[in-house]
């Protein structure tokens, strides 16, 4: 007979989180939901990325800290680069029409996750309260956006979280085909260029494994996220020569 599981933690504002060992297991209802409650400040927010810990809720529940393992990670590395992707990506770049930018326009992008629709769920876990927060993480710089903009519109984009040289993948969305891999294209050629290694995906969807992203053991981007931190953030600006690391080493 599988053990009970322990009751989770409630955090008051400011409290430090229970360690991540003991988040709930996976035989449980809920894989790697660490503790409830505190608060989705600026403070709070860098601790818990600090420490490997995410949040993640709905309209309807309390603030919910995961720590799941295993751990979904893209290797900027191991990044899948498919033909027919490269062939939009050549068109994309080459395009004058077409451009990457970082950090232009960070609420509508966070906003366009929101209302995106997603295949696995009714609804969103981007609620206004984690708009808000991760709005104030921007503002305080280790939140960013990446933007894909044609004829001056927003077409597609994801959201980041970085410290140190630790990245942290939260969402994306597409208003025009595949603009969403092409942002993701463009982090993955940033963080080449500028040593980082590893974006953290938290959870495993068929999507991210088809792109080159797999899972580790806890322990493991855990210790990459202690080495990481010790580091200094890049600056987000994107350069058209960062495609060059990408289109060379993927095929």
């Amino acid at each position: 007979m599988a053990s009970a599981q322990p009751p989770l933690p409630w955090l008051a504002p400011g409290e430090p989180f229970p360690d991540v060992s003991s988040a709930w297991e996976t035989h449980s209802p809920a894989p790697g939901l660490l503790a409830a409650g505190g608060v989705l400040d600026v403070p709070t927010l860098v601790n818990a990325y600090a420490n490997g810990v995410f949040p993640w809720f709905s309209d309807d529940q309390p603030i919910l800290w995961w720590s799941p393992d295993p751990r979904m990670v893209l290797h900027t590395a191991e990044f899948r680069l498919h033909r027919s992707l490269r062939k939009t990506l050549n068109r994309f770049r080459h395009s004058p029409q077409c451009e990457v930018r970082f950090d232009h326009d960070f609420e509508a992008v966070i906003r366009a996750c929101a209302q995106a629709p997603r295949a696995s769920q009714a609804g969103t876990w981007i609620v206004p309260g984690m708009v808000n927060a991760y709005t104030a993480l921007h503002r305080a710089g280790y939140a960013h956006s990446v933007e894909c903009w044609v004829d001056g519109a927003l077409v597609g984009g994801l959201y980041c979280v970085n410290i140190g040289q630790a990245l942290y993948g939260e969402s994306m969305f597409a208003a025009a085909t595949d603009a969403s891999k092409i942002a993701l294209a463009a982090l993955v050629a940033f963080a080449r260029t500028h040593g980082l290694a590893v974006i953290d995906c938290q959870q495993n969807t068929r999507h991210l494994a088809s792109l080159g992203a797999r899972e580790v053991p806890r322990a493991e981007f855990l210790a990459h996220v202690r080495q990481s931190l010790v580091h200094r953030a890049p600056t987000w600006q994107f350069e058209p020569i960062y495609w060059d690391s990408l289109l060379r080493d993927t095929a």
